[in-house]
């Protein structure tokens, strides 16, 4: 039988319940507004009777009260694993997404300064002098705007090798970056597991880490996997990153110049082994794609355009004769983007006669003029560049909105998980404070059952 003074000990264990309650209620409104945090529920658990039978002893009693069974952390870990995974993706489609848009407002097409504009007055210079053969002024016009051709073609390519150094230099800052955060969650990993051994919380040690794990998935697209005493490992490809309270580190390495990708592509490479690690997505991917692939082969179209131009060009010249009646050399020196010149300042060395002493005959300028219209020319050339270039960056904006509204929904659906709801935590607080005005009323009445026992009875 149970004995009268077990009813404080219910009403004890119901007070002590409901304060807990109130106490986790109070942290989730606390930290409504703090980035990570996750929504923390008290799980409570009936105590029973003794369930060992005694020699003369019957329990008629209803229970022995409440115990606070665990302080839950409300994550699903599905959501995380998904909110990793289309986080990494859409860092990869963001970067991708920049640097096309940077590199079709860098063409400027179409526009007065832009390349394709600057060729057809080049073309309609050459119609001119082939008018005027022997007006030198006419000559010098051609050879400015020929010269702004080639300007242009330089500062195009000069960009290009000017963001790949910046993309460069920015691998190195967030390789950084990654072994600072890989380290940071191994640390944690160790605090997680010594605080679940000792029967301490580790809520919000968890969720310091679960953010660090979502921030290198960002970087890198690394996954994550939980472990049964509390770590969590990350792995970059495959290959361990972190691994419990131990983590490796990678750095930036390859060439350090656009010309020298072709024979060392740019990589994120382990420190132990010096193995280029495996980068499915994240900000790391997009800057590992831009400069392997996009940058290197944008600049590549650009110099088949000058490549082209100047061996067309150089053709035509070298067919004529100029002022002087001497064959015509070369009009273009260097056959790349960032080389290609004008081979001369003097206007008289413009080939613009078809035969030698024609002073007056313009018949090889005319036909320099009429290179605009050739299949497979420079300007052809150009505006398949330019047409590429646009297709390519209005799939990369839709995939973008694509992925970014994906993202979206999982945050969202997180949110909607471990989010703090200060409605529900007002209404849970409500809850808690009145159970616990209940068992105060409970442990009240008991106290009056034993004055009446202890101080009312007997002789």
């Amino acid at each position: 039988m149970s004995s009268t003074f077990s009813g404080v000990s219910v009403a004890l264990s119901a007070l002590y319940a409901q304060r807990s309650g109130l106490d986790v209620t109070g942290q989730n409104i606390a930290n409504a507004n703090t980035v990570g945090y996750s929504r923390q529920r008290v799980d409570l658990a009936s105590v029973g009777g003794p369930t060992v039978p005694g020699i003369f002893s019957v329990w008629s009693g209803a229970g022995a009260g409440v115990q606070v069974a665990d302080i839950a952390r409300m994550r699903d870990q599905l959501l995380e694993t998904r909110a990793r995974e289309q986080h990494g993706q859409s860092a990869l489609v963001d970067g991708r997404t920049a640097v096309m848009s940077s590199l079709e407002q860098g063409l400027g097409e179409p526009g007065d300064s832009g390349l394709q504009a600057l060729m057809a007055d080049t073309w309609s210079a050459w119609h001119d002098v082939a008018n005027n053969p022997g007006d030198l002024a006419a000559r010098g016009t051609l050879l400015q705007r020929a010269a702004a051709v080639a300007g242009r073609l330089n500062d195009l390519s000069g960009a290009i090798a000017t963001e790949w150094s910046t993309t460069r230099q920015q691998l190195d800052t967030v390789a950084s970056d990654v072994n600072t955060t890989a380290q940071t969650i191994a640390q944690l990993n160790q605090a997680v597991i010594r605080a679940n051994a000792g029967g301490l919380p580790a809520n919000e040690l968890t969720d310091q880490r679960d953010v660090l794990v979502l921030h290198i998935s960002e970087l890198t697209g690394a996954t994550a996997r939980a472990g049964a005493d509390g770590r969590v490992d990350v792995f970059l490809g495959g290959s361990s990153l972190v691994s419990g309270a131990t983590s490796r580190a990678v750095h930036a390495s390859g060439p350090g110049r656009l010309v020298d990708v072709a024979g060392q592509p740019a990589a994120l490479s382990w420190v132990d082994n010096g193995l280029p690690a495996s980068v499915p997505a994240g900000q790391v991917g997009s800057m590992l794609e831009s400069l392997n692939n996009l940058l290197p082969g944008f600049s590549a179209q650009l110099d088949g355009v000058a490549a082209t131009l100047a061996s067309t060009v150089n053709a035509q010249q070298q067919a004529g004769f100029d002022l002087g009646g001497a064959a015509g050399g070369p009009f273009f020196t260097g056959t790349t983007a960032a080389g290609i010149a004008v081979a001369f300042s003097d206007p008289a060395l413009v080939a613009a006669s078809g035969s030698p002493g024609g002073n007056l005959d313009g018949s090889n300028a005319l036909l320099m003029g009429r290179l605009s219209d050739t299949p497979g020319g420079p300007d052809r050339l150009y505006r398949q560049v330019v047409a590429e270039l646009g297709v390519q960056s209005q799939s990369a904006q839709a995939q973008q909105l694509v992925q970014n509204t994906v993202t979206q929904d999982v945050d969202a659906a997180r949110e909607g998980q471990s989010g703090v709801n200060l409605d529900e935590e007002m209404t849970n607080m409500l809850t808690f404070q009145r159970a616990y005005e209940a068992a105060s009323k409970v442990l009240n009445a008991i106290d009056s059952m034993l004055d009446t026992l202890i101080n009312h009875t007997g002789v």
